[in-house]
């Protein structure tokens, strides 16, 4: 296997953590399987975390990187008009595309940061908790309390964590409520006495277009709900990738853009992206020859885009993992390339800078 190089790299002076990820060649699992111009100025702050792997309780939850039971199917990720439901692409190109796209990384590939199987013992991708009203709720506390949503959470004790029990990068829990139709979403999550520590948290009403404080994280850098952004093997399955996807970038530049709400940076650039930035792989890129699982996602990233969430290695897309994808498949995004992407302006689409809503 290819040595590890850091993902995301956030310094605060109670937290220093550094996730690990392949480089160059996607690494293969340890077992086998077959906006631009909406920009506002934020007060630049960084965090950086990863998460702890469970076994699900089949009362409460679904298995690792699995969507709710057929009685979820009511609560959808966001109303059809929200910002990561929005279809860009037809919108114009950002007038400095080229000078961001060559600052994230025109000759890297795109990594599926997601799959079947387990890398380094751990599942590959940020995998769901789901839960039903029965679960009991637990007290969170944070390391940036006055930027998380308060507890207690609906966390159960075995709670999947992205990167295993014992990981040491971002430790992201996600839940996902299926009876209230919410996400709990945490980043640097442990388990702590009754309930959990984590270095922040956000709670996502799934049927509002509600969004966060300006200037307020959340699980992600960007202030944006991880849920919202993730790859889910169903929706594959199904054919159609119907939202924008979470994406990582080396660096950003200070502020956001809508419909992010939190910077990571100091970095005032112009040519560097900034968090909530939307990017689009281009309509001209033949997308037909890749295999269906690959080809799904990559329709995704013309019609939706991918959403610059955090700070990371270029280009590496969120989901989470599944027993049933095929890393060979994924892999073959890898056939992509930076400059196979165009930064959108997503500016018309915005109805309000507090809303998510789009026109």
């Amino acid at each position: 296997m290819l040595a590890p190089i850091p993902r995301r790299a956030g310094a605060a002076a109670t937290l220093t953590v550094v996730l690990l990820a392949g480089c160059g060649t996607p690494p293969q699992p340890d077992t086998a399987a077959p906006a631009a111009s909406a920009s506002v100025s934020g007060t630049p702050t960084s965090h950086s975390a990863l998460p702890p792997e469970a076994s699900p309780t089949p009362s409460a939850q679904t298995a690792i990187g699995a969507r709710p039971r057929p009685s979820a199917a009511g609560c959808a990720v966001f109303p059809a008009n929200n910002v990561w439901h929005a279809d860009v692409s037809r919108l114009p190109v950002h007038p400095r595309s080229a000078a961001i796209i060559a600052n994230i990384g025109p000759t890297a590939a795109v990594h599926a940061d997601f799959g079947a199987g387990t890398w380094q013992g751990a599942p590959i991708g940020i995998p769901i908790t789901v839960v039903g009203s029965g679960q009991r709720r637990v007290p969170i506390t944070f390391s940036y309390g006055d930027e998380s949503d308060p507890g207690p959470y609906p966390i159960p004790p075995d709670a999947a964590v992205e990167g295993g029990p014992r990981g040491d990068g971002d430790r992201h829990v996600i839940v996902w409520d299926r009876d209230a139709c919410r996400a709990y979403e945490l980043f640097d999550a442990h388990p702590a006495g009754a309930g959990w520590r984590a270095g922040s948290g956000a709670v996502f009403d799934l049927r509002s277009n509600r969004m966060r404080q300006a200037g307020w994280t959340s699980a992600d850098a960007a202030g944006l709900s991880i849920l919202g952004g993730l790859v889910r093997y169903d929706e594959v399955a199904a054919g159609r990738v119907d939202h924008a996807i979470r994406v990582t970038v080396p660096r950003t530049r200070s502020g956001w853009t809508w419909p992010a709400s939190h910077s990571a940076s100091g970095n005032s650039e112009p040519s560097l992206p900034q968090l909530g930035q939307r990017l689009r792989l281009k309509r001209t890129v033949d997308v037909a020859r890749l295999p269906r699982q690959a080809r799904v996602v990559a329709e995704a990233m013309q019609r939706y885009g991918v959403i610059v969430a955090d700070h990371g290695s270029a280009w590496f897309v969120s989901g989470a993992p599944d027993k049933r994808w095929d890393n060979d498949a994924l892999h073959s995004l890898g056939g992509l390339r930076g400059t196979d992407f165009e930064v959108v302006d997503s500016a018309g689409l915005m109805v309000s800078r507090t809303s998510a809503a789009t026109r």
